[in-house]
């Protein structure tokens, strides 16, 4: 049987209380811990998990990202990321993480979900979106490393165009200050 692998299996992560803040919402810092779990979740799915970055001492860094807000997330949620590469070079990954956000008690009958687990499709609102571009360094050079093949040929396979949203960055403010183009 030959044809693309599917999608990458969505990472689910329950919303524990101590990361509601002073509004009742889930704090900023938090939405970007369970994007960071879903990084590692996407790493582990390629084959650069611990025992990798133990042996080689290799691993993604990321080296920008943009997160956007777009619905607040109460306690008692379940949070769901789904991850798509939008690229991938010898050593370079640009990748987005869309969150989902559905009350617990909303969810089908399947028994409590342990972090990182895999289901089959994100479930409730989308919350929350990142775009990362991430380099693959080897931590004894500080330097960018090739990516070892069945990785990059993971990525590669499941490749999708970029969503509308991605691609831009912070929008500018009236009055915001001018800034110098030379002496």
């Amino acid at each position: 049987m030959s044809g693309a692998p599917g999608p990458l299996p969505p990472h689910r992560e329950p919303v524990r209380a101590e990361w509601i803040d002073y509004n009742g919402h889930l704090s900023e810092a938090y939405y970007v811990l369970v994007f960071g779990h879903a990084t590692d979740a996407l790493m582990d799915g390629i084959g650069l998990d611990a025992a990798y970055r133990q042996r080689t001492g290799c691993s993604l860094y990321t080296v920008e990202a943009h997160v956007r807000y777009l619905r607040e997330v109460s306690a008692g949620s379940e949070l769901t990321v789904r991850t798509r590469p939008l690229g991938v070079d010898a050593g370079k990954v640009r990748f987005v993480h869309e969150m989902y956000a559905a009350p617990a008690d909303a969810l089908p009958e399947a028994g409590p979900t342990a972090p990182g687990s895999a289901g089959t499709a994100p479930e409730g609102e989308l919350v929350a979106t990142e775009e990362l571009f991430a380099l693959h360094v080897d931590q004894h050079t500080g330097r960018s490393a090739p990516l070892p093949d069945r990785a990059r040929r993971e990525l590669a396979a499941r490749v999708e165009a970029a969503p509308p949203w991605a691609g831009r960055g912070i929008r500018p403010v009236a009055g915001g200050a001018a800034v110098a183009t030379g002496p």
